[in-house]
Parts: structure tokens; sequence; C-alpha cells
């Protein structure tokens, strides 16, 4: 059964696996902006891109808020905590992996090398 931070994570990973998501999501790092303005930076719609601005929203990256007439969007990074702890998990594991290997090699050098 799959736990619901398991499906958060899911969400996540789904929202950043999209090139225009990403872009989207570096545009509100360096500040809000409402969806007509991110539209003026992509070659598709404005429908387009308000249907990747719901995919971030539902991953929880993107939070929506209403300024006068206008609905404003800013980036939201603490689900991208989550993200980076778990593929931390296994950078760790690897690190581990490959520091084993380094020293079985040079070990294996050391015994082949003839000494002079």
């Amino acid at each position: 059964m799959v736990n619901t931070h398991e499906r958060k994570l899911d969400q996540i990973y789904g929202a950043i696996a999209d090139p225009t998501r990403r872009a989207i999501l570096a545009i509100l790092a360096t500040g809000d902006a409402n969806v007509g303005t991110l539209a003026d930076r992509f070659p598709i719609s404005l429908n387009g891109v308000s249907k990747h601005v719901k995919v971030l929203e539902e991953a929880g990256l993107v939070e929506r808020t209403v300024r006068g007439r206008e609905r404003w969007l800013s980036l939201n990074a603490r689900p991208l905590r989550d993200a980076a702890d778990w593929i931390g998990h296994y950078r760790d594991f690897w690190n581990t992996r490959v520091d084993a290997l380094e020293r079985f090699l040079l070990a294996r050098r050391a015994v082949k090398r003839p000494r002079k």
C-alpha cells in the first residue's frame, strides 16, 4: 500500500519531470508572477501555462494568492526538500559504494605494482 508521503513524492517528481514546469519554478524563484506574465515567457498558450501551474499547485510547489483583481503565484520550495531528502538517502548509499570500490581498486593496484 502506498502511503501519503510516497504519494506526495510522486506528485513532486511528476511535477518537476516536465521542463516547462521546471522553468516556471525557476521564474518564480526570482519573485512572484501572475499567470499572464508567465505565459508571455513561453511559446504555449495561456491555457497551457495554466495547466502546468495547476500541476505545480497540486504538488504544493506553487501557491496562489489574490491581490486586488489579480491572482499571483509564488514558489513554495518546501516540498522540494522532501524530494531532496529522498534522493540524499541514495546519494549516501552510492557514495559508500563508490568509496568502497575506490579502496578496493587502490589496494588491487598496490598488490599488482612491482616493487623496485
